[in-house]
C-alpha cells in the first residue's frame, strides 16, 4: 500500500504547506483521507487525476479537511465530465455540509444533476463500516466540528492499518484508535504549546510507548514545530512525500 501526502499543513498553511490530503493507493481501490480547501491544487502538482478517486474519507468538517470537496465536484462535473462512481464518508451532517460548501462557493452547483454516481456515507463512532476493501473505525477526537464529531481515522485496507489522529488533543479514543496500526500519522500542531482542541509533540510523547504503533509520522504543524523539524528524532510529512506500508 503507497500513501502519499497531498497536503501536510495545517489550517494557516504555515511553511507554505497545503491543507490535509492523504491518498492512499491499494491494489482495489484509491482514496482520500481528508480533502482539504486546497486538496485540488496539491492533486495536480502531484500529477493524480482526481477522477481515479474512488473515495473521500473524512476525520472531520472544518474547511482545512474537508473544504476541498466542493472544489472537486464542481471541478469533475464541469471540467472532465467523470464518469466514474464518487464515495464520501464523513460524521454526521457530511452531506448536508458539502451542500451547504456548493451551495455557497458555487450558487446553483448543490442541484447539478451528476453525470457520475455521487454517494454520501456517514459513519457511526467505534462501529465498523466495510466499504469495499476498506474497513473504517472512527473514535471520537477532543476536537469540536459542529454538529457532526470530529474523529480519529482507524483504517485497514490490504491487511494494514493506519491511523489518521484528525485534529485533537490527548485523549483515551486516540490510544485506542492508534494502538498497534502499522502507520500512525499524527497531528503535531504545537512542539510544548498547550492549546484546547490540538496535540503538542510534548504530550504525545507521554504516551507512544503505549499506543506502540510500528511507525509514526507528524504532520499538520506549526511554524514553530517546522523549525524544529531537523532536530526532531521523529519521521515528519511533507507536501508530496511517498511512503509504502
Amino acid at each position: 500500500m503507497k500513501i502519499q501526502f497531498i497536503g501536510s499543513g495545517d489550517a494557516f498553511g504555515s511553511g507554505g504547506r497545503l491543507n490535509t490530503c492523504f491518498l492512499v493507493d491499494a491494489a482495489d481501490t484509491r482514496f482520500l483521507i481528508d480533502c482539504g480547501a486546497t486538496s485540488l491544487v496539491g492533486l495536480n502538482r502531484c500529477g493524480v487525476d482526481p477522477d481515479s478517486i474512488d473515495m473521500i474519507l473524512l476525520s472531520h468538517l472544518h474547511g482545512d479537511h474537508f473544504g476541498g470537496v466542493a472544489f472537486l465536484l464542481v471541478h469533475a462535473h464541469s471540467a472532465t465530465k467523470r464518469q466514474r462512481p464518487l464515495k464520501i464518508v464523513g460524521p454526521k451532517t457530511t452531506e448536508q455540509r458539502v451542500m451547504d460548501s456548493l451551495k455557497v462557493l458555487y450558487p446553483g452547483a448543490e442541484n447539478n444533476p451528476w453525470r457520475f454516481d455521487l454517494r454520501f456515507e456517514e459513519y457511526e463512532l467505534e462501529h465498523v463500516l466495510s466499504v469495499g476493501p476498506v474497513s473504517l473505525t472512527a473514535y471520537q477526537a477532543a476536537h469540536s466540528a459542529g454538529e457532526g464529531p470530529a474523529c480519529a481515522l482507524r483504517v485497514t485496507v490490504e491487511s494494514k492499518t493506519v491511523t489518521y489522529s484528525g485534529d485533537g488533543g490527548w485523549s483515551e479514543n486516540l490510544g485506542r484508535a492508534a494502538s498497534g496500526a502499522d502507520l500512525f500519522i499524527a497531528e503535531t500542531n504545537f512542539y510544548d504549546k498547550p492549546v484546547r482542541f490540538h496535540m503538542n509533540l510534548v504530550t504525545l510523547m507521554e504516551h507512544l510507548d503505549d499506543i506502540a504503533a510500528k511507525r509514526l509520522i507528524l504532520t499538520h504543524m506549526d511554524e514553530d514545530m517546522l523549525e524544529r523539524v531537523k532536530s526532531l528524532d521523529f519521521e515528519t510529512a511533507e507536501d508530496g512525500k511517498i511512503i509504502e506500508i
